[in-house]
């Protein structure tokens, strides 16, 4: 008897399931459930949007993330670009990161030797795209006092290309600063690239 009641109120509740799901599915029939924008995914957004090149352009211009990557004496000079002396956050130029992976800006510091080379560019092609590269001082622009050394590079832009050169023996920090600045007119479009 006692089994006879559980299967009646299983099959009693089953039905009651099948009837709801009906009206369910008939009250939504024929309208249109537009996604919440808290819950649309932001690739979504940035599809629908008229001026998603504009604020995608903004984003990449004013949050740019250099790569911890110092060779010689120059890096020096990299390190107190970091100081808050230059606060250099103010301008979108953020922290310095152990990682090519998540880094946008390659600051090239010091002389590159030719052993050197095909570790540069297994980080720059590890970069995340677009990825720009900043040649800082004169030893990575042009070889600096030992271009004419057998194993010194004569410019990192012999192996890879560069979008900013910074002069100095050693560049002070403030020209690392004007380098970023050029680079951000770069990016925004101000300033042509070659």
């Amino acid at each position: 008897m006692a089994e006879d009641n559980i299967d009646h109120e299983s099959k009693e509740f089953a039905d009651a399931k099948e009837e709801m799901d009906a009206l369910v599915y008939e009250s939504l029939k024929g309208r249109e459930v537009k996604p919440n924008a808290i819950f649309a995914k932001l690739s979504d957004l940035t599809r629908s949007m008229p001026i998603r090149k504009k604020v995608i352009n903004w984003s990449r211009v004013n949050s740019l993330w250099p790569l911890q990557f110092g060779l010689a004496c120059c890096a020096i000079e990299l390190m107190d670009f970091g100081s808050a002396r230059i606060d250099a956050e103010r301008k979108g130029y953020l922290l310095f990161r152990g990682t090519p992976r998540q880094c946008d800006v390659m600051i090239i510091a010091g002389w590159v030797t030719k052993a050197m080379v095909p570790e540069i560019k297994r980080l720059y092609e590890q970069m995340a795209e677009p990825k720009y590269v900043i040649a800082f001082g004169e030893c990575a622009t042009c070889g600096g006092p030992w271009w004419e050394s057998y194993n010194i590079m004569k410019g990192i832009d012999q192996a890879i290309k560069v979008d900013v050169y910074v002069a100095g023996c050693p560049p002070r920090p403030e020209n690392l600063f004007a380098a970023l600045m050029k680079l951000q007119k770069k990016i925004g479009g101000s300033i042509e690239s070659r």
